[in-house]
């Protein structure tokens, strides 16, 4: 990297996606899904918990519950039960049931497409509305700051804070918005392939300093 760039400004952050967009030109989101909904249910999941679980689960989750309706009148034990080996899944079979229930009765089913209305829903915030908008509906709205994006986002010198939400702000502040969904995706790729938090590969890194 050019160490005469200051860390931190947009020239950076531009160095850093051309260096990621070499690295993974085709980045995506690891959960499986078919539509919104599926997308949706899926990002709830994954909280602390890998996607590769999250898929497993899911593959038979989404044969057995195709529309918010479906999660809405499931029994609260029986969603658990579906759920249980993502882990939280009595407050994540809570939150699902709730927000199927009101995407069934205010939205006819659908998974609106707007940052205001989605964190409105159980278990939904603002990362999880990132994901859904930027994944699904092509809307970059924000950038999605799970736990890889919040720690490369110090490594690599975007951003200086520790929180998600203010992570998230330096990022949209440096970042160009039509890179907003796509550095989510590439920093998440980079975190668990070669920077990861523990014994993280620095030799494969295209980062380090030669």
């Amino acid at each position: 990297m050019d160490a005469k760039i200051q860390y931190g400004t947009p020239e950076h952050a531009l160095e850093v996606c051309g260096i990621l967009d070499a690295l993974y030109p085709e980045p995506g989101c690891a959960l499986k899904h078919q539509n919104a909904l599926e997308l949706l249910v899926a990002v709830i999941l994954s909280a602390q918990c890998t996607d590769a679980r999250v898929n497993i689960v899911t593959e038979s989750l989404f044969k057995k519950y195709r529309t918010a309706a479906d999660y809405a009148n499931v029994s609260q034990e029986e969603l658990e039960n579906d759920i249980h080996s993502t882990g939280f899944y009595r407050n994540k079979a809570k939150n699902i049931r709730e927000c199927c229930r009101i995407l069934d009765e205010k939205f006819g089913g659908e998974v609106p497409d707007s940052m205001e209305e989605l964190v409105q829903l159980p278990g939904v915030g603002r990362k999880t509305a990132n994901c859904v908008l930027g994944t699904f509906f092509n809307i970059a709205d924000g950038v999605v700051v799970d736990t890889h994006v919040l720690r490369l986002a110090q490594r690599l010198g975007l951003s200086n804070e520790t929180t998600p939400e203010k992570i998230e702000q330096d990022l949209m502040s440096i970042v160009p918005r039509e890179k907003w969904v796509r550095i989510s995706h590439q920093l998440i790729l980079l975190g668990r392939n070669i920077c990861a938090a523990r014994a993280p590969k620095c030799e494969k890194c295209p980062f380090q300093e030669k």
